[in-house]
C-alpha cells in the first residue's frame, strides 16, 4: 500500500465570513470545519497530515493539538505557495498526498479513499477530485481528452461559450505524487493579475512535461461545498445534519422531527432510543438502547444507559445509568455520576456529585458537591449547602437515609445510613445512622395575637 500524506489549507482569514473567529474554526454541527476535514482524512491511516496555517495560527493549533502537524503561511500569496510551506515535512517523501481545503467539512473520507486508489490505478502524477452540477457558473471546468484524461482547466471567466457548457467542475481537492507535486510546485509562477501562486498551475505544468493528469468524479456533489461566508455555513450545516440524522436513523433510532433534532458528529446512540423534537445531542455523547431523549433537551459529553428518560432537561459531562427518570427541569452539571434507577425530578439541580441506586430527588432540590448513597429519599426543597463564600464542601448522605422537606444541609456534614432528617431542618453537625436528626425552633402558637395586632390600629 502506498503511503498517504495530506496537505490541508487553512490559512485563510476568510473576510466574508464579518467575523472575528478565524474562518475554519466555524462550527458546523458544533465541530470546526477544519477538524472535519482532518477527521475523515485520518479515516484513510495517513502517514502524516500538515496543515498550513496563518492568520489565527495558534488558535488552529490548540483546537486541533496532535491530530495534525501545522506549516505556516506567514504571507498568503496564493494555494500553490501555501502547498509548499509544507516542503520541509514532506518533500522527500514517497507515496501520494492529497490536497483538501480546510473549509471544504462535507467531504467523505470515502470519497478520498475512492480518489487515491483511481490515482493509484491510473498511475497518474496528479488526479482531480470533481463533481457535476447543472449550475456550474463560478466553477473551474474539466476539459477531457477523448480518452478520459484532463487537458486542462478552465476559470470560468476564461472559459469559451462551449466550454462554459461542461457540467464537471473543480472542487479543489487533489491527489499528486508527493515527489512531483513539490518538485512542480517550484516552477509555478506568479505572472498573473493577482501575482499568486495557483495550485492548478501545477496541473498544466504536469500536462506540459507529459504526465498523465486523469480526475475522478464524485457521485455527491455537495460535499465539495466550500464555506465562504455565513451562508454556506449554514448549508453546510443543514446538509451535515441531516446526513448524521439519516445514520442514526438507519442504526435503528427513531427521531421523531429529524429537521427539529440536532446531533452532533461524534455522538453513538443505541438502537430503539427515541429522540423528541427540540434536542439537542453534542461533545462526545453515549447514549444507551431503548431510551427516550427530549423533547426539547440539551445534552453534551455525557455516557447515558439503557432504558433511561431525559425530559425537557439539561445535562454535561456526565455518567447517568440504567433505567433513570431525568425532568422535566431538571439540570445535571459536569462531574456529576447518577447510577442505576435514580429518579430526578423537576426543577432538581445536581453538580459534581454521586447518586446512588434506586435513590430520589423528586422535586425543587440542590444538591452539590455531594454523595448520596443508594436508596436515598431526598425531600422537596431541600439543599447541600457545599459553599462558605469562600471554599465548597463535601456533603455525605449514606445508603437509605431519608430527607425530610426544606432541609438544608450544611457541608461538611455526614448523614449516617438510614437516618431521617425531619423537615424544616438545617443540620449542621453529622447526623449518627439509625437516628432522627430535628434542627429547628419548637413552634409557639400566641393565640388571639391577631386580635392585639387590631388593638393597636
Amino acid at each position: 500500500m502506498t503511503n498517504i500524506y495530506a496537505v490541508i489549507l487553512a490559512a485563510g482569514k476568510g473576510t466574508r465570513m464579518k467575523s472575528k473567529l478565524y474562518k475554519v474554526l466555524h462550527p458546523v454541527c458544533g465541530k470546526p470545519m477544519v477538524e472535519h476535514v482532518i477527521d475523515q482524512i485520518s479515516n484513510l491511516h495517513t502517514q502524516k497530515i500538515v496543515t498550513i496555517v496563518g492568520h489565527g495560527a495558534e488558535e488552529v493549533k490548540g483546537y486541533l493539538g496532535d491530530k495534525s502537524e501545522f506549516a505556516l503561511q506567514a504571507e498568503q500569496l496564493g494555494t500553490a505557495h501555501a502547498v509548499r510551506q509544507a516542503e520541509d515535512i514532506l518533500a522527500k517523501e514517497d507515496g501520494c498526498t492529497l490536497v483538501v481545503c480546510g473549509d471544504t467539512p462535507l467531504i467523505k473520507s470515502e470519497t478520498m479513499e475512492a480518489l487515491v486508489k483511481y490515482h493509484q490505478e491510473q498511475k497518474a502524477k496528479a488526479t482531480i477530485l470533481t463533481g457535476y452540477t447543472e449550475h456550474p457558473d463560478g466553477y473551474g471546468r474539466i476539459i477531457r481528452s477523448q480518452e478520459g484524461t484532463v487537458e486542462r482547466i478552465v476559470e470560468h471567466k476564461d472559459a469559451s461559450s462551449d466550454e462554459r457548457q461542461v457540467k464537471e467542475i473543480n472542487t479543489g481537492t487533489y491527489c499528486f505524487d508527493n515527489r512531483a507535486l513539490f518538485e512542480t510546485l517550484k516552477k509555478v509562477s506568479n505572472d498573473n493579475a493577482q501575482g499568486e501562486y495557483y495550485l492548478p498551475d501545477v496541473i498544466e505544468i504536469l500536462k506540459d512535461a507529459g504526465e498523465k493528469v486523469t480526475a475522478y468524479q464524485t457521485q455527491d456533489f455537495d460535499e465539495t461545498l466550500g464555506v465562504n461566508d455565513r451562508v454556506a455555513l449554514s448549508q453546510a450545516e443543514k446538509i451535515m445534519r441531516e446526513r448524521i440524522n439519516i445514520k442514526h436513523m438507519r442504526n435503528g433510532v427513531t427521531l421523531i422531527s429529524p429537521e427539529n433534532t440536532y446531533i452532533g458528529p461524534d455522538v453513538t446512540i443505541g438502537s430503539d432510543t427515541v429522540i423528541h423534537p427540540g434536542t439537542v445531542l453534542s461533545g462526545h455523547t453515549v447514549i444507551g438502547d431503548d431510551c427516550q431523549i427530549g423533547p426539547n433537551s440539551e445534552i453534551k459529553n455525557c455516557r447515558i444507559g439503557d432504558h433511561t428518560t431525559i425530559r425537557q432537561s439539561v445535562a454535561s459531562d456526565s455518567e447517568i445509568g440504567c433505567d433513570v427518570a431525568i425532568g422535566p427541569f431538571a439540570h445535571i452539571r459536569p462531574a456529576s455520576h447518577i447510577h442505576d434507577e435514580v429518579k430526578v425530578g423537576n426543577f432538581v439541580e445536581i453538580k459534581k456529585s454521586v447518586f446512588g441506586k434506586g435513590s430520589k430527588a423528586s422535586h425543587l432540590s440542590y444538591i452539590g458537591d455531594a454523595e448520596v448513597g443508594s436508596d436515598v429519599n431526598i425531600g422537596c426543597g431541600s439543599i447541600t449547602v457545599n459553599y462558605d463564600g469562600k471554599n465548597k464542601f463535601l456533603t455525605k448522605i449514606e445508603d437509605g437515609v431519608f430527607i425530610g422537606c426544606n432541609s438544608n444541609l450544611v457541608a461538611p456534614v455526614t448523614v449516617g445510613k438510614g437516618a431521617y432528617v425531619a423537615a424544616g431542618s438545617t443540620i449542621t453537625d453529622d447526623v449518627p445512622g439509625e437516628s432522627l436528626s430535628i434542627a429547628r425552633a419548637r413552634q409557639v402558637n400566641k393565640e388571639n395575637y391577631v386580635q392585639k395586632l387590631n388593638l393597636n390600629e
